[in-house]
């Protein structure tokens, strides 16, 4: 039984970010960038993906530890921050500047380790914040901290510091809340044409 809603977990996390990757595509023409959206929903779910294979690897038991796929589940979570980010910007230097710190959070995993990656994570979503709060202006954005960031780590040390897999259950469930939270601020943006 475990197993089954850990897998339901994860499965989760990757398919409704490339299902809402799907729905946006040709969608949200107001915003700038708005062909990025889909390609930053899909690499939000391929993330998953390729975390969902890393834990085939060690038997569906969470292992804090550096690998090609865990590389590969930073790497696509980077990029799709960041292509959510930049596609709601104009200025050419901000949309550079986001793309070689999400380089940087790539090459860093295999250069130095996975804790400098992570700080590069951090800075790519506070442009996120930074630049669609801006856009936005909307409150639902608050969420996104909330549950892709604050109790996402929190799960993930509990679960790091305690092995106790129930923490595992729950990572997934509160980014893919932070995916749809996305979603709607576009859907509303749309009605309300920024």
């Amino acid at each position: 039984m475990f197993f089954s809603i850990l897998l339901l977990a994860h499965f989760q996390a990757a398919v409704i970010p490339i299902v809402l990757g799907i729905k946006s595509i040709n969608k949200f023409k107001h915003i700038s960038k708005y062909k990025l959206i889909p390609f930053g929903f899909i690499f939000l779910g391929l993330a998953s993906i390729c975390e969902m294979i890393d834990h085939i690897k060690t038997s569906w038991i969470y292992i804090d530890h550096s690998s090609l796929y865990n590389w590969l589940f930073y790497s696509f979570l980077s990029l799709g921050l960041t292509l959510l980010s930049i596609s709601v910007i104009k200025n050419k230097f901000i949309q550079t500047t986001n793309l070689c710190i999400s380089l940087c959070s790539i090459i860093s995993y295999f250069l130095f380790n996975k804790t400098i990656a992570l700080i590069f994570q951090v800075i790519i979503s506070i442009f996120l914040l930074i630049n669609w709060q801006k856009t936005f202006k909307n409150w639902l954005l608050i969420l996104y901290p909330i549950f892709g960031i604050l109790f996402t780590t929190f799960f993930g040390i509990n679960l790091s510091i305690s092995g106790d897999q129930f923490w595992h259950i729950l990572i997934g469930p509160s980014g893919t809340i932070s995916v749809i939270v996305f979603y709607l601020i576009l859907k509303r943006s749309a009605k309300n044409i920024i």
